[in-house]
């Protein structure tokens, strides 16, 4: 891998709160607004501004609904944000593996 690879990380991803979302999403069908909020620690408007920009790359869906008289939103990973989260992973393998191998 070029060193210039390293540029190339899906700059959708690479945002921490963003990272972080889509880490919790790969691992569960689906996950509420409320849940996503409490585990990376992020306030409503920071966390709806993150979602939005997941949800216009393609890379999940938001499903507003109502439990009972509650609303609730639901967030899912699509397979584009499966397939475009993996490749990112892939990248920063890659990434890892380059400066191994030129430390020694």
């Amino acid at each position: 891998m070029q060193h210039d690879k390293i540029l190339q990380l899906d700059a959708v991803i690479h945002a921490p709160s963003r990272l972080a979302i889509l880490s919790i999403l790969i691992g569960v069908e689906s996950s509420t607004f409320a849940y996503l909020k409490e585990a990376t620690g992020t306030t409503d408007g920071n966390l709806s501004t993150h979602l939005t920009k997941l949800e216009s790359a393609g890379y999940i869906t938001i499903e507003k609904m109502f439990v009972g008289k509650k609303p609730q939103t639901n967030c899912a990973i699509t397979p584009a944000g499966r397939s475009a989260f993996e490749n990112y992973l892939s990248q920063l393998e890659q990434i890892v593996k380059m400066q191994r191998g030129s430390d020694q």
